[in-house]
């Protein structure tokens, strides 16, 4: 069949099968870096822009911005030409640019759906910011959506690319300290009024949805397993006028089956970054835990106490931007696919009801 007959054939059955014949389509080859389009161009995308610079195989290619000042800038910037820069009324024609391989969402946790399908429709991989989304049902449409268009859906849990992180997961999960019996991770910062972060509508929530998901995710990556009941207590004065749609502070305890059990703190009230996993035989401490930078490891064992560095490694940013960019070469899954965010969401509505309702909630 000729090439130009067969396209017409796919347009006629509509965007959907479009998109998962694209799917067919071979590996890039490796001696080419694969290109990311970031999507919202706020702080953290400032942020992640900067790391491109460290990657060994992925590359910033294109910016997709509602504000026209933003494009300039950062296209200027980043040397990115006019072609390659997209508002949001034109992010669909990405399809059009082989240049695209990856869409990176940072946008706030709402529109988090309804870009990564359009991505994923548009032929793209797919790199999504935390919470990946607002709810469980939105979770599992982006995954069946990359599914149908046989992309790869990532979560931006850089943590999982930080060396303290990757060797206290090591540790803990081998019995460095004795099998874990307890997990506290606690994680807040003093919230500045007049943030997207603190409107309902955008965010989803208040801190759970935003600092809380780093004590929720690490206390699951150390225990190794997913919790099977939630309690949770919420603590928010009202009168403050930053919480009048979101919560402020939640504590909330993770049962596991394995018998962990993880104490864990959200906050937009106090500052503290922090994790340890306490053994039979000692604890691992990091503090701070999850920062961008600066982590510290603590470890007793048997009594003493000494610091602990880990082997050298790729800065986490750039390993996460790179760990897509080998997964799409090889065509593997990522270590943090939507399964990983989806399996946190679960989590999440489970202690805002536990909170709500005032008793335990079971997990499936």
């Amino acid at each position: 069949m000729r090439e130009a007959d067969r396209r017409t054939i796919i347009t006629g059955l509509g965007m959907g099968l479009a998109v998962a014949a694209s799917g067919a389509c071979a590996a890039p080859p490796r001696d080419r870096k694969i290109g990311y389009a970031v999507v919202g161009l706020g702080r953290y995308a400032e942020l992640i822009m900067s790391k491109f610079a460290e990657c060994d195989h992925s590359r910033l290619v294109a910016l997709v911005s509602g504000t026209p000042e933003k494009l300039e800038k950062f296209g200027t910037q980043y040397n990115i030409p006019k072609t390659h820069r997209y508002s949001y009324a034109n992010f669909d024609t990405i399809r059009d640019n082989p240049d695209i391989d990856v869409v990176y969402v940072i946008l706030p946790n709402s529109m988090h759906a309804e870009y990564v399908v359009r991505a994923a429709k548009a032929g793209k991989h797919v790199m999504c910011e935390k919470p990946m989304a607002v709810s469980v049902a939105e979770c599992e449409t982006m995954i069946a959506a990359c599914r149908a268009a046989k992309r790869k859906l990532m979560i931006g849990y850089r943590s999982r690319f930080q060396p303290h992180n990757m060797l206290a997961i090591q540790l803990a999960q081998s019995g460095f300290v004795g099998p874990t019996r307890i997990i506290t991770s606690e994680h807040g910062f003093d919230a500045k009024p007049n943030q997207w972060r603190l409107d309902r509508p955008l965010s989803g929530g208040g801190s759970l949805m935003d600092i809380g998901i780093y004590s929720l995710n690490a206390a699951r990556y150390l225990a190794g397993e997913d919790p099977v009941e939630v309690s949770a207590i919420e603590s928010t004065d009202r009168s403050d006028p930053r919480f009048r749609t979101v919560e402020d502070r939640i504590s909330f305890l993770l049962r596991f089956p394995s018998g962990i059990e993880a104490t864990c703190v959200s906050s937009y009230s106090s500052n503290h970054n922090a994790y340890r996993v306490i053994g039979t035989k000692g604890w691992i401490e990091l503090e701070p835990a999850t920062s961008y930078e600066g982590q510290k490891m603590r470890i007793n064992r048997d009594g003493r106490t000494e610091p602990r560095d880990p082997p050298a490694g790729k800065a986490q940013h750039a390993a996460q931007l790179d760990h897509l960019a080998e997964c799409i070469f090889d065509d593997k899954q990522p270590l943090v696919a939507g399964e990983e965010g989806l399996a946190d969401m679960r989590v999440i509505e489970a202690i805002y009801r536990s909170a709500r309702e005032g008793q335990r909630v079971r997990l499936v």
